[in-house]
């Protein structure tokens, strides 16, 4: 109880729940794309489970986080990773009936989320544990409030992408901006990258402008069949 009385508890809290609030951002898009093509029904399950498992991997990875961002590489596999989420996000737009998805679609769903929510939050981790200062009452409170903010956020960014479909490429886009900028910031790469910093949002770039060019195209030869 004495910890509720500290105002030191409550400024870290506020901290936290900023830093969530700007980084769940692309976690949601990634959710959303995930989500956005399964049944209705399935799509609030897939927002449901997909956030909590991601928040609560989030709270594994703060204990290891920074021993895996020393690993050599490590962030080269993750961001191709992403990349290649973000592509096959993006060449399944429109791609199949609702029936045919909703079979095994549900876990697919999910698994895509924890995959992608895994890289991205390698280092976002290292914020919150930083702003938690080791109080961990803090850290997993703090985490805990997340989850309701992803989760409208994801809900939010399907109806948008109904409503607007070019946000599905723009979401896609952001995915393939992320698996670029986590390959850029690998360890093997930090003293090349400290005297040029224009590496960062040079892989940044490259990473969106592959996954849209390379989705597209995929998606473009799925429809190709059902048009002739």
């Amino acid at each position: 109880m004495d910890m509720l009385m500290d105002h030191a508890f409550w400024i870290g809290l506020m901290k936290i729940i900023w830093i969530n609030i700007i980084l769940s951002g692309d976690n949601a898009v990634v959710i959303a794309l995930a989500a956005r093509s399964l049944p209705e029904h399935q799509q609030k399950k897939a927002i449901l489970f997909g956030s909590g498992a991601a928040v609560v991997l989030r709270i594994v990875l703060t204990l290891v986080a920074a021993m895996l961002l020393q690993l050599p590489y490590l962030q080269v596999v993750g961001g191709l990773l992403l990349l290649y989420i973000g592509v096959q996000l993006l060449s399944e737009e429109d791609d199949g009936e609702g029936e045919s998805k909703e079979a095994g679609g549900l876990m697919a769903a999910i698994r895509t989320i924890l995959i992608a929510d895994l890289v991205m939050s390698l280092d976002n981790v290292i914020a919150v544990a930083a702003a938690a200062k080791g109080n961990e009452v803090l850290l997993l409170l703090g985490l805990a409030i997340s989850i309701p903010l992803v989760i409208f956020g994801s809900t939010l960014m399907i109806k948008l992408m109904e409503r607007f479909p070019i946000i599905v490429v723009l979401g896609a886009a952001l995915i393939g901006w992320v698996g670029g900028e986590t390959i850029a910031s690998d360890v093997a790469f930090k003293e090349f990258a400290q005297d040029n910093h224009w590496l960062h949002y040079a892989a940044a770039a490259v990473g969106a402008a592959l996954v849209v060019l390379a989705g597209k195209f995929l998606q473009k030869r799925h429809s190709q069949p059902s048009a002739t």
